[in-house]
């Protein structure tokens, strides 16, 4: 534990050689894996297309396709000029952009929207030239190249990751702001990885005497940000909290990392509102951050609870036999009920009673003051690691989320959705301050906080998770959850 003070401050060097400090950054830095990785993309998309047009046309009669007398040039267009067109129609839209690179869904929206392009332009060519084309193959080629792009990127995304796991193909952060403000932000993009976010130092725009836990990087007072920046190698400079508010400054720093190659970020003090809640409108110059409020109706909400029930009775009719397997299991390994149904809170504090398999011993409740001593968990949760009062069968069924299932009869009858904030138990009592904010949604069986480490979590973390998933849902938001519920239930992270 030490101050700022106590921190070592190193002295802005003199520009070398006595070369003005504006012509430090005469050549543009980039990532050295970024180059890599687009020229991976490249490949990737162009084979892409090349398969799908290999796929149209083992599928039909080239003689059909209005070509029948120049194979050779069906051949060019179909494997090397159709290719190059949607590689340059992906470049304008910024599908290689590597800012969108690696994260999110802004990558594949671009994607989707170049694909929709590269339609019309063929549409618009057939038809300006009369070109007799067989529809079916036009189908095939264009869908099918949109769908191969996705997958190949996918498949790049996950090469990426695994890179990144290791410490390679990072953006190198330099932090600007006051060190808590930092450091809350700095907490929040290693938590993640695959985000590819290496901070590599705070620049402290304020002297911070509280004690605090020292930071895993350097910490610096006093310097220049762009000097900083070329001293630790970073490419990315990220401004936080209070600091993100300061138009002159913000601006000028702009100004100064202009033709540098550098990115600058902006991490601003409305951290859990994000999407399309957040608009800037200018005025006069002035550039307003407009807050919308939270869609919790309207017909994508009506289309969610249709897709919930409709989900859940074909997930319970196709599960049958897993569940009656599960329940000779359970009878076998404890007798006792199969299910365990326990009082929780949902959607306006209402009162339903969750169902989910048995995974603990009958007298599982009478031994909860004895164990007290041993949760791992703060706040309203209660968890242990290797809980004694869990037969073998139950770790099994928790370890893959099997336990969960029988929340689908929640699900069908309304009480509970696929997707939604953690559902909390009744005998807590009443909620205040923030955690009420989330009995505004249904409970979900899966959720930001299933996907981002479960038990793994404080409970300060499962509330902020919750609450982001309040304030910005959408229907993407939900399907992008249940995606990652897979790899979730598959790497068995938090899961006890």
């Amino acid at each position: 534990m030490r101050d700022l003070e106590s921190f070592e401050i190193i002295p802005e060097p003199p520009p070398p050689n006595g070369v003005p400090r504006s012509a430090w950054f005469r050549t543009r830095r980039r990532p050295t894996w970024y180059r890599s990785y687009a020229a991976l993309l490249i490949v990737f998309d162009y084979a892409a297309v090349a398969l799908a047009s290999f796929t149209a046309t083992t599928t039909i009669d080239r003689a059909k396709s209005g070509f029948q007398q120049n194979l050779g040039l069906f051949n060019l267009i179909a494997y090397v000029l159709l290719p190059l067109a949607w590689l340059a129609v992906l470049w304008a839209h910024g599908s290689f952009d590597r800012r969108y690179l690696g994260g999110g869904t802004d990558e594949f929206k671009r994607v989707v929207r170049a694909s929709w392009t590269m339609i019309a332009i063929v549409s618009f060519l057939a038809f300006a030239t009369k070109t007799r084309l067989s529809r079916l193959s036009v189908g095939i080629a264009l869908l099918g190249a949109l769908l191969f792009i996705v997958v190949l990127r996918y498949a790049a995304r996950r090469l990426l990751y695994l890179a990144r796991k290791k410490g390679l193909a990072t953006h190198r952060m330099l932090l600007v702001g006051t060190v808590p403000e930092a450091m809350d932000v700095l907490t929040t993009i290693t938590r993640s990885p695959e985000a590819g976010l290496s901070p590599v130092g705070i620049h402290a725009t304020e002297g911070y005497t509280t004690q605090l836990q020292e930071p895993p990087v350097p910490v610096f007072a006093g310097r220049d940000v762009v000097a900083l920046v070329r001293e630790l190698g970073a490419d990315t400079v990220a401004v936080c909290g209070a600091a993100s508010t300061e138009p002159g400054e913000l601006r000028r720093l702009a100004w100064q990392l202009e033709g540098t190659g550098v990115d600058l970020v902006v991490a601003p003090q409305l951290t859990d509102i994000a999407g399309p809640r957040v608009h800037i409108r200018p005025v006069e110059g002035l550039p307003l951050l407009y807050v919308e409020e939270p869609t919790l109706s309207g017909l994508a909400w009506l289309f969610k609870n249709l897709i919930d029930r409709l989900a859940a009775l074909v997930g319970l009719i196709v599960l049958l036999p897993v569940f009656v397997a599960i329940a000779i299991a359970i009878r076998i390994s404890d007798p006792g009920p199969v299910f365990f149904r326990q009082a929780r809170v949902g959607r306006e504090g209402r009162t339903f009673r969750v169902w989910k398999f048995r995974t603990m011993y009958t007298d599982a409740e009478d031994r909860v003051a004895e164990l007290k001593d041993l949760n791992e968990t703060d706040g309203l949760l209660f968890k242990i690691r290797n809980d004694p009062r869990v037969f073998p069968v139950g770790k099994l069924l928790r370890a893959t989320s099997l336990d969960e299932l029988p929340q689908l009869i929640n699900v069908l009858i309304g009480e509970m959705s696929l997707v939604g904030p953690r559902p909390l138990p009744a005998e807590d009592g009443d909620f205040l301050g923030d955690v009420r904010r989330r009995l505004l949604v249904r409970p979900g069986i899966t959720g930001l906080w299933q996907v981002s480490g479960r038990s793994d979590l404080s409970w300060d973390d499962a509330v902020r998770l919750d609450l982001y998933y309040v304030d910005n849902w959408s229907l993407v938001l939900d399907l992008h959850i249940l995606w990652r519920t897979v790899g979730a239930v598959l790497r068995r992270k938090g899961a006890y």
